[in-house]
């Protein structure tokens, strides 16, 4: 662990250095001077997205659901090829450096300011509390190191690991995160497996099914007791497309990835990988929770099967996976650390007086710090009591992601949405999401996302409050959709294997 932390810290900072001994501008520290290569963008967009949250959260789900819980990991591929093709075309034609700065340039400037503190909030409150403290859980449980230290330990390494370097630290290292962890979940799900089937991996997952058959259907039926939390064809034809394309395209610590491209052929190049990588993941995190029902179907807590697997490796190995989930955990909490101190300097400090690039950097490492003893101050008290930490970030999550989907989708693709319209949805995504809850608490969460998406009044508004022609600053000439070979043979490769993974689990 000594070794990893120390190589990864000196790693980070190499990478990240000014080769010429130019002070770093805003430019190098938020967005990696903008040349980021295919391979870090994919490695970096899974870096960002698998982290505690995933790992301990979505095993704890495989613990209590099942294979069920992948759909998020299987569309959320699917979801990848659509951002790659319509979206990410549009933003970096624009030179986008931030979503609220797209929705200021598309709308204006409020809905810049409210949707700035808005992600502020989530990805503090939510997202990054989300993940120190599930990373906390598992590092406690496997090294026995009290959970606070745990807390403050991953918090502080994390940021100290991002400070001085900015996103390209955190994308040109995550190769090597991204790496040791998909190699530590398979050797997590290879070990648990051979301990099932006495040394066989391939019969332990044939005991596997025949001794957890329910375990083992994508799609649940209403008297299944989780249905609340994937309802049936909901998931694959309902909300869940609205909380992924919300996820992956319109997420600033998501999409800033791709926005720090070469090109657009380099996005898209990183956006099938990142897609491919995605559809490994169910098999690097849901599965040893699966396995956990056999080997201790008796836990306390969802979230303790993953930590508990990891306790049956033996020394060494054990050591290597360890490594993976910190690994996991640091990415993921430096990239929101970025994303973060990204949004507060460009959207709310810089967005209405320019100042020097040196202020701008200072600033940004002045947000960072404070983002990070926020998360830690606060992760107790708002995640301490629940026992699905995955499914509790879904749906509270959910109360917004309708309306930043209306936003965005009206914003790239009609150009009669205002800005009226535009932060009527977004306040009455909030609203309508918490009167739903209250008045229809039965209704699941991601049925509810669907039909808040639905009763948007963004275009009733629009069409009472129309734009001003001139007020449109995003430019659609001469912009192309049309995407490589390459991209296109991958994209059909993604889809054959989604429709065999249904089609075998159904």
């Amino acid at each position: 662990m000594i070794i990893y932390a120390v190589c990864i810290f000196v790693l980070a900072q190499w990478v990240s250095r000014s080769r010429t001994g130019a002070a770093k501008t805003s430019n190098d520290y938020l967005l990696a001077s903008r040349s980021l290569p295919w391979w870090a963008i994919g490695a970096s967009l899974i870096g960002a997205n698998i982290s505690a949250e995933q790992i301990v959260g979505m095993s704890g789900s495989g613990y209590a659901i099942g294979l069920a819980i992948s759909s998020y990991e299987w569309m959320a591929a699917l979801t990848l090829l659509i951002v790659g093709k319509f979206f990410l075309p549009i933003f970096l034609k624009n030179n986008i450096t931030t979503m609220p700065q797209f929705l200021e340039r598309r709308y204006g400037p409020h809905i810049r300011t409210l949707m700035a503190v808005f992600w502020l909030g989530l990805y503090i409150f939510v997202n990054l509390t989300s993940i120190i403290w599930l990373g906390s859980i598992a590092v406690s449980q496997v090294a026995g190191v009290d959970q606070n230290v745990a807390l403050v330990g991953l918090g502080l390494f994390a940021l100290f690991y991002q400070l001085w370097g900015g996103l390209k630290a955190v994308a040109l290292t995550d190769i090597v995160q991204v790496s040791l962890l998909v190699l530590g979940g398979l050797l997590v799900s290879g070990l648990t497996l051979s301990e099932i089937g006495g040394h066989d991996p391939i019969a332990g997952f044939k005991v596997l099914i025949a001794r957890l058959p329910e375990h083992f259907h994508m799609i649940l039926k209403r008297d299944n007791p989780f249905y609340k939390d994937l309802p049936g064809l909901s998931v694959l034809l309902g909300g869940l497309w609205i909380m992924n394309l919300s996820y992956w395209g319109f997420n600033q610590y998501i999409i800033q990835r791709a926005l720090a491209a070469k090109s657009v052929d380099e996005a898209q190049r990183g956006i099938v990988f990142a897609a491919y990588l995605k559809l490994l993941m169910p098999f690097v995190i849901v599965l040893p929770g699966i396995a956990a029902g056999v080997l201790a179907p008796h836990l306390n807590r969802p979230d303790q099967a993953y930590p508990t697997m990891m306790r049956l490796l033996p020394p060494g190995i054990l050591g290597l996976v360890f490594a993976a989930l910190i690994a996991a955990i640091v990415a993921s909490t430096a990239s929101k650390i970025n994303s973060i101190a990204t949004i507060f300097t460009l959207d709310l400090y810089n967005a209405r007086t320019a100042h020097d690039e040196k202020t701008l950097v200072r600033v940004g490492r002045i947000a960072a710090v404070s983002a990070i003893v926020l998360a830690i101050l606060t992760a107790r008290p708002l995640l301490g009591s629940f026992d699905q930490a995955f499914q509790y970030i879904q749906e509270y999550t959910g109360f917004f992601t309708p309306g930043i989907c209306v936003i965005f989708l009206l914003g790239l693709f009609w150009g009669g949405a205002s800005e009226p319209g535009a932060i009527v949805a977004a306040l009455g995504s909030f609203l309508l999401s918490i009167a739903l809850k209250v008045l229809w608490p039965s209704l699941p969460f991601m049925d509810r996302v669907g039909l808040v998406f639905l009763l948007a009044l963004a275009v009733v508004v629009s069409l009472m409050m129309p734009p001003k022609a001139e007020r449109n600053y995003i430019d659609m000439k001469g912009l192309s959709y049309k995407t490589s070979v390459s991209f296109n043979i991958a994209a059909v490769g993604v889809c054959a294997i989604l429709i065999a993974l249904y089609a075998v689990w159904w």
